[in-house]
This record gives C-alpha cells, sequence and structure tokens, in this order.
C-alpha cells in the first residue's frame, strides 16, 4: 500500500519537502493544501517586485528554467498533488484525517494521511491601533498584497508611504516606494534605531545615515499611535512628534507563527504559539513533522528557541524533513541568524549576536570595529568596509559579525564565512586563522576578517584598549563630559588640521603616524589620549609604542574616520 504523505502549506517548507520526498520515495502519494492559489513562490522576493527589480509577480512564481510552479508543473514534474484554494480546517490525529473545506465551493471532506507536514509559515503582526483596517493600509504577507500596492502606485493614486517598522522587509519597501516610483517615504521605528538588536548602533547609524540620503526619512524612537482617513482611506499616521501625511502604509512589525491548527490538534507549541518540535522536526506526535515559519527553532548560540521566518532556513528544513519521512534519520542543528541586506548602493548583513543582544543573554561580550578595504589598496575600485566583531572575553568564543559596505558580494562574503565559523562554535583565534581565497581583485592577503579577529585578539589579551564610537561622539558634543581627554589624530596633516583648527590643540593634538617616536615627549602624561587614524590600525600600533615609552593613558577609536565618516558626522 503506498504511504500517504498530506503536506499542509505551499510556499516554502512545503514544496521543497515534497519535491524531496518524491525523489526519495516515488511510489508515495504526496498531496499538498493550501488556502491560496499561489504557491510556492519566492516571498523574500516581494520588495523588489515592487521596486521593479523584478517585473513580473510570476518571475517569483518560476523555475530557474521558466516554468510557472504551480498545480500541472507540480503533478506533471513533480509527481506531487497540489490543492489550492484548499483550507486545512482540523487534524484528527486519532483517525489520523485532515478535514478541509474548498474555497471555491466544493464543501467539505476529509484526506487521510499516514504522516502529515505542517507548513502553515507565519503571519504579519498588525498594530491595535485606530485605523489599522483604512483601505490603504498593507502588511507584506503574500503576494496578493504586493500586486495591489503595485497596481496601486503604477496607478498615480501613491505619492507619499508611510512604513511602519524598520526592520529588513521596512528597509526594503523604502528603497522600492523610491527608487523606481520617485515617492516620498518614512520609516517610523519606536526602538531607538534601524535593525533592533539585529546590529549594533554604528552599523545601524551607516544605514540610516545613506538612506536618508537617498531621500528616506527616518524616525526612530517613535511609534505610531493611530492611523487617520477620509472616506475610508488612509491620509495620516499619528505618533506622539508628529503627523504624517500619507497615501499608503506598509506595516512591518514583525511575524507571528500560524500555530492555531497545530494547537487545536493537541501538538505541543511554546508560548508564543510555535510549534514545537524535535531535532528530526518531528511534533510531539511523531507522524506529524513541521517546518518553516511556524516552528519553534533553537538559536545555535543561546539555546533559545523561537521563530525564524526566512526562507532560506525554511528550504533546509523542509529537506530535512523528507529525509526523515524517507527514513533517513537527518537532525536540524538550529539557526545563528545570518541576514543581508540591500539598500540602493550599500548593503548591510550580520550573523550570530550584536553586542546589546549578548549582553542581555548573559555573555561576558566584548566588540571590536574595525575598516578594511575589500581587496588589494591597489586594485581599482577597492572599497572600505567596515566589520564589527562580537566575542565573549571568558572563553574567546565568537559571537557575532556585522559589516557595512558597497553594494555587492564583499560583504556577503565575509558574513557567510562567520556565519559558519559560528556553527562550529569557533573562537577569535580560529577567525585570525581562517583561510580565505585570495588574489588582489578580490581580497587582501590578509583579508578584513582575518584583520577583525587579529583586533579582537589584542582586546582580549590587554593589548588593545578601545573608546566605543558613541561615547567618543558623545564627547565630541561636549568636552566637558570627559574634560581628561583629548585627542591625538595621527592622520596626514592635510586630513588633520581642519579638525585641530576648528577644535584647539587643548582639545585636538596632532602628529603624523610616520614622527610619533620622535616626537612622542611633545605629548601630555596627564591626559588620556584618544589615538585617531583613517581606519584604527595604526592608532593601535602606536598605543602599543606610547606604552612601551611610558604613556599608558590612550584609548583607540575603533574603525577611525573611515567610520566617523559612513555614521554621517561633519564637524567640519
Amino acid at each position: 500500500m503506498k504511504k500517504k504523505i498530506v503536506i499542509i502549506g505551499g510556499v516554502a517548507a512545503g514544496p521543497k519537502t515534497a519535491c524531496r520526498v518524491k525523489r526519495l520515495l516515488p511510489a508515495a502519494e504526496v498531496t499538498i493544501i493550501d488556502q491560496d492559489n499561489l504557491i510556492s513562490y519566492g516571498g523574500c522576493g516581494i520588495p523588489y517586485y515592487v521596486s521593479g527589480d523584478v517585473s513580473d509577480e510570476q518571475e517569483l512564481r518560476s523555475t530557474s528554467f521558466h516554468l510557472t510552479r504551480d498545480e500541472n508543473f507540480f503533478l506533471r514534474a513533480k509527481g506531487v498533488t497540489v490543492r489550492t484554494r484548499t483550507r486545512a480546517l482540523a487534524i484528527d490525529r486519532r483517525q489520523k484525517k485532515v478535514e478541509v473545506e474548498g474555497l471555491d465551493g466544493s464543501g467539505r471532506e476529509e484526506i487521510p494521511y499516514d504522516q502529515l507536514v505542517i507548513a502553515t509559515g507565519s503571519e504579519p503582526n498588525r498594530l491595535p491601533i485606530p485605523g489599522a483596517d483604512l483601505d490603504g493600509v498593507f502588511t507584506i504577507s503574500d503576494l496578493h498584497q504586493a500586486i495591489r500596492i503595485k497596481e496601486r502606485i503604477a496607478k498615480g493614486e501613491v505619492g507619499r508611504a508611510v512604513i511602519i517598522g524598520g526592520g529588513a522587509i521596512g528597509i526594503e519597501m523604502a528603497e522600492a516606494f523610491v527608487d523606481l516610483w520617485g515617492l516620498e517615504a518614512d520609516i517610523l521605528e519606536f526602538m531607538p534605531q534601524l535593525l533592533p538588536r539585529l546590529v549594533d548602533w554604528e552599523f545601524s547609524r551607516m544605514l540610516a545615515t545613506h538612506l536618508t540620503e537617498k531621500g528616506v526619512n527616518i524616525f526612530t524612537s517613535e511609534a505610531a499611535t493611530a492611523i487617520e482617513g477620509e472616506g475610508g482611506k488612509v491620509k495620516r499616521v499619528v505618533t506622539p512628534q508628529r503627523t504624517l501625511e500619507a497615501d499608503l502604509v506598509v506595516m512591518a512589525v514583525g511575524v507571528r507563527a500560524r500555530g492555531d491548527l497545530a494547537k487545536a490538534a493537541g501538538l505541543l507549541v511554546d508560548e508564543r504559539g510555535n510549534i514545537v518540535v524535535n531535532q528530526r522536526l518531528q511534533t510531539s506526535d511523531p507522524d506529524i513533522y513541521a517546518a518553516g515559519d511556524c516552528i519553534a527553532v533553537p538559536h545555535r548560540l543561546t539555546g533559545k528557541s523561537g521563530i525564524a521566518p526566512m526562507g532560506s532556513l525554511a528550504n533546509k528544513e523542509g529537506r530535512i524533513v523528507a529525509d526523515n519521512l524517507a527514513g533517513i534519520p537527518t537532525n536540524y542543528q538550529g539557526w545563528v541568524g545570518s541576514f543581508t541586506l540591500k539598500a540602493f548602493e550599500r548593503c548591510i548583513g550580520a550573523t550570530g549576536l550584536s553586542l546589546e543582544a549578548a549582553l542581555a543573554e548573559g555573555f561576558n561580550a566584548a566588540a571590536v570595529t574595525t575598516a578594511q578595504s575589500d581587496r588589494a589598496h591597489f586594485f581599482p575600485g577597492q572599497a572600505v568596509i567596515p566589520l564589527r566583531l562580537v566575542f565573549d572575553r571568558s572563553s574567546r568564543r565568537l559571537l557575532g559579525v556585522q559589516g557595512f559596505g558597497p553594494m555587492g558580494d564583499a560583504v556577503l562574503a565575509r558574513i557567510d564565512a562567520a556565519a559558519a565559523l559560528l556553527q562550529q562554535g569557533a573562537t577569535i583565534d580560529d577567525v585570525s586563522q581562517l583561510e580565505m581565497a585570495y588574489a588582489p581583485p578580490f581580497a587582501t592577503a590578509l583579508d578584513a576578517l582575518n584583520a577583525a579577529g587579529n583586533v579582537a585578539d589584542n582586546l582580549a589579551a590587554g593589548r588593545l584598549r578601545c573608546v566605543e564610537t558613541l561615547d567618543f561622539l558623545n564627547w565630541m558634543n561636549d568636552f566637558s563630559t570627559q574634560p581628561q581627554w583629548a585627542a591625538l589624530d595621527i592622520r596626514h596633516p592635510n586630513e588633520a588640521s581642519a579638525m585641530a583648527e576648528k577644535f584647539g590643540p587643548d582639545q585636538w593634538l596632532t602628529i603624523p603616524y610616520i614622527e610619533i617616536r620622535e616626537r612622542h615627549r611633545e605629548l601630555p602624561a596627564d591626559r588620556t589620549l584618544l589615538i585617531i587614524c583613517d581606519a584604527g590600525t595604526r592608532s593601535s600600533e602606536i598605543q602599543l609604542f606610547l606604552e612601551s615609552v611610558g604613556l599608558p593613558n590612550t584609548l583607540v577609536l575603533g574603525g577611525g574616520f573611515n567610520v566617523i565618516r559612513r555614521i554621517g558626522v561633519d564637524w567640519l
């Protein structure tokens, strides 16, 4: 008798499970149930469809060889039966049946299964504020929403958009509105920075500066309290600080698991509604598996489980489910939290924990910031990519890496390498010694990621003492906050002289790097010197030298003026 495998959910994890299990068990009867008529699409590509980078929504549903992933494709090419416009109402675990309802009026029926897979995904959060149900308020929940947004803009009905939420989706949507359509776009984020907890302040600020330069208005530490409309259509978004005009509003304030079906069936879910699974992605019923945005995924650094709504993870989980359905024991180890994001001509990425998140999780964490070239300095087109490496002081364990740079693969390559190290429980010594592919058009002989590991090693060993960028900026805004501090600018006089002229020799000392060894006696012994260069590399060298000649009161500005400039600070 053929094994009957039923899969509820047809976007990412569900189709991946179905196709893999049919390869492993060709005789199995595999059925996908989905309440939508559009299935197996690249949800992460929705902002790029709105922006025009992807010209037609059908491209998000097509294979690499240009076949549309619909019912006909799955049946003829994969041997999988797909029932769209069919809603799963209940799971009868004792009888091993799924009760479904046809949304086209075909009524209710029961579909038997031997093994069941729940891949119901997630749904977007909606703020419980007045006006959230007005015409023109959208969430990026599915492809239909994206099509409606794009149609409304194309008809000339939108001049200004407000995005509530400064996470990845909100940022991508703001770029889509401004870059292709020339709309005015505002981002509201109730936390103090964009990408909260995902990256640290400096990297969020670099991103915000670039977005602002491109015409996106950003309001942080500010929450939407109401949405106002006229004639049933959205017109304004209200916060305690201001009122923003809006023809269209996108709520991008996170997602939650669609775990109600599993909970109603008596399966174990956590306090947030995520379906609890074991390492083989089995639920509390051994004949029922779950994958995708609806499950609680363990974080490999913290050990805590929670939602991990990423298409890349859903596809990996779908394969693991299929293997276990076919009798191939396969374990899922969890995730480390890796992402990359395009924002106009810049990209930002991270893996693991930010310093803020690591400290909140109880790690004895520290971080270093560097600003190295993405390729050989003599090669045309080289660019600086700031990196931030977070580690545990006690164990030297790597906890996270963040990167910011020009649009391209330079940041992605370092984040991917760091993600692989994180999954192996690597230390900062492993980062220092990691073998990276090298050729001048692609990297430096000592890669930027290796350099970040070396800087972390110096900090952990006490050979480096740093001032945090935010503390430095606060001091620059008010010298009285740290009256014992003075800047020591070791850049070329052409770069340093303007700062010295503006702030005076008492606060801004200038001695070129090449002259420090012969002029160090000019430096005051009763001040704490903040050593500044372009990247921090020369500064750390000079710190060690000054300590050797009896001037130990120094701090290095990690990333130097390369980071300061990208943050958008201009004192001149």
